[in-house]
């Protein structure tokens, strides 16, 4: 994170009621407007099993939701390399009245 030049703030949340626990990391380059939500449960043998991913980027109404942590950085890179291309197009644009 630090390495994209991104602020973070991290929060757990333990349910009362429910046997999972939550996870709450919220980053962003100017404000902390982006949000991911991690529930996870505890095996009979004491390891981590990820329930659920949840990923709100810049206040989306509707959260994309992963089962496992790959699917998540496959469509977080696709999502950064979009936001590159947007704001650094690589071939000029051509108005028509140029040669």
């Amino acid at each position: 994170m630090r390495d994209n030049d991104l602020m973070y703030k991290k929060e757990y949340i333990r349910p009362m009621m429910t046997p999972q626990h939550i996870y709450v990391f919220r980053f962003g380059k100017h404000r902390l407007n982006n949000r991911v939500i991690i529930r996870y449960s505890h095996t009979w043998t004491g390891r981590l099993r990820i329930n659920e991913i949840d990923v709100r980027l810049h206040h989306q109404h509707h959260p994309r939701i992963f089962r496992t942590e790959a699917d998540l950085i496959e469509y977080l890179k696709s999502h950064f390399a979009q936001k590159d291309d947007e704001e650094n197009p690589s071939q000029p644009v051509n108005f028509g009245n140029e040669k």
